[in-house]
């Protein structure tokens, strides 16, 4: 099953998990979606830098803080996905509440560990 990913918080800085994170969804065979702070590209992934009307989205995986996803919360709804990845650092008890009441899944944890780890 193709768990297609929007990777919400994406950086082009190679340093950055959001960066790493595409790089290993790609290298799994991952349909992967992006939103970021600038328009651009990491591994063939093109980055928006404007909520973009993805459709199809298994996963959201979060790389903002908590401040920073405010924005974002109508649109993740909006999507409809089957879970939403919050990422160490980016908690967020108001969005939980919100994904609760519109039946989303949602975890903590680090999309990273869950692919190497064959948890994804």
């Amino acid at each position: 099953m193709n768990k297609k990913t929007l990777v919400i918080g994406a950086s082009l800085n190679p340093s950055r998990y959001s960066n790493f994170v595409i790089q290993k969804l790609v290298s799994q065979n991952i349909e992967t979606v992006a939103i970021g702070l600038k328009e651009g590209e990491v591994a063939g992934v093109p980055i928006h830098a404007d909520i973009y009307p993805f459709e199809g989205v298994h996963t959201v995986t979060l790389y903002l803080n908590a401040k920073n996803q405010k924005e974002y919360y109508d649109y993740i709804v909006s999507l409809k996905p089957k879970r939403v990845i919050f990422n160490p650092g980016t908690e967020n008890p108001e969005l939980y509440r919100i994904l609760k009441e519109n039946h989303i899944p949602f975890e903590s944890a680090c999309s990273l560990v869950l692919l190497s780890t064959n948890q994804y």
